[in-house]
């Protein structure tokens, strides 16, 4: 310890995000259940009791690494521009929609770390009051969805009759569950490109979703 508490404090971040890197990589590069605390560590090259000091156990280390994964990807707002009265509801949908395409073309890494991810806290049965922060920023998507929503509510170029949180959940759980599927490869081969198929899964909730006298 320095005698510069902000310089210490600094520096102790940084090493946490340098053990969350690592983490991250070991993570996807191999399995969730298959990496220790040791591997991490050596993978960041500190000791695991550095680890320990910034994580006291593995689900702690793999829900911040969680955490601190999808908020970094999700920090641009698709709906930001939702004040703005020159885009629709529908327009903003169709980008939200396009976002799982870009998310498929730019982080099949971040894909295949959600799905190990998933399977771990399962496996792992780790307790729901722990995934609070997880759960907070995955909140943000369906905060954003809601402003568009509310759009749509005032604009009419979405249907605003089947209720929100169906919307949400169908929307997301359907191109998540897509595009995770085609960056881990467990899809049949059937000589169509992956980003086309989005784009067609993508075209049906926009048909599903425009509104009945369109």
């Amino acid at each position: 310890m320095s005698n510069n508490p902000e310089k210490d404090a600094l520096r102790a971040e940084a090493r946490r995000q340098q053990i969350m890197d690592a983490a991250f990589r070991a993570f996807t590069e191999k399995s969730i259940d298959s990496v220790t605390m040791n591997d991490v560590a050596a993978a960041a090259g500190v000791g695991v009791a550095t680890v320990y000091r910034h994580f006291a156990t593995k689900p702690a280390l793999v829900l911040a690494t969680a955490t601190r994964a999808w908020r970094q990807y999700m920090a641009p707002d698709y709906s930001a521009a939702s004040a703005n009265q020159t885009r629709t509801a529908a327009q903003i949908y169709a980008n939200f929609l396009h976002s799982f395409i870009d998310l498929y073309r730019s982080r099949k890494d971040l894909l295949r770390f959600n799905q190990l991810f998933n399977i771990y806290v399962q496996s792992a049965g780790v307790p729901a009051e722990q995934m609070g922060p997880y759960q907070a920023v995955i909140g943000v998507l369906a905060e954003r969805f809601h402003r568009m929503y509310a759009l749509a509510q005032r604009d009419g170029t979405l249907r605003t009759d089947i209720p929100e949180k169906e919307m949400f959940s169908a929307t997301l759980h359907l191109m998540l569950a897509a595009a995770t599927r085609y960056a881990v490869g467990l899809v049949y081969d059937g000589g169509v490109e992956p980003e086309r198929e989005l784009e067609m899964l993508g075209e049906m909730l926009m048909e599903k979703y425009k509104p009945i006298n369109a």
